[in-house]
């Protein structure tokens, strides 16, 4: 007997978290070193705030977020407010998940990690294309 849908739990944030570092991992080398060094967030949502920044008025539509400032950008002499960070947003990730029906959890969340760290990097566009698939 199949269990019934009504039973099934929607992956958590840690669980988001989880699929994130191990797409870390498996960034080559040296990406991954200095990824390890972005501090991860997973939040159901983006704030208010943050959906006001990027001009964004649906919730739903933001699946993922660098602050920070690119390390192409980045001076010795300048002190840090606060850490890099990556955020991530479950509902939005889940939503997309589901309505595409055509990819799994945790490519999509590599995929949104992936793009999220080209800004930390300062990526071009056939540098992203190198290591996720999806990009072009």
């Amino acid at each position: 007997m199949s269990p019934d849908h009504h039973d099934r739990v929607a992956p958590s944030c840690e669980d988001i978290a989880a699929l994130a570092r191990a797409a870390i991992e498996d960034l080559p080398g040296p990406f991954a070193k200095a990824a390890r060094a972005v501090a991860l967030r997973i939040e159901d949502f983006a704030d208010e705030q943050m959906l006001a920044e990027m001009e964004i008025d649906d919730a739903f539509e933001l699946t993922g977020l660098y602050d920070g400032i690119p390390l192409t950008e980045k001076s010795v002499s300048e002190q840090p407010l606060r850490p890099d960070a990556i955020w991530l947003f479950r509902r939005p990730i889940l939503d997309e998940w589901a309505a595409r029906g055509d990819v799994t959890l945790k490519a999509l969340v590599a995929h949104v990690l992936v793009h999220e760290l080209a800004h930390h990097f300062g990526w071009s566009d056939a540098q992203i294309a190198r290591i996720d698939e999806w990009w072009t």
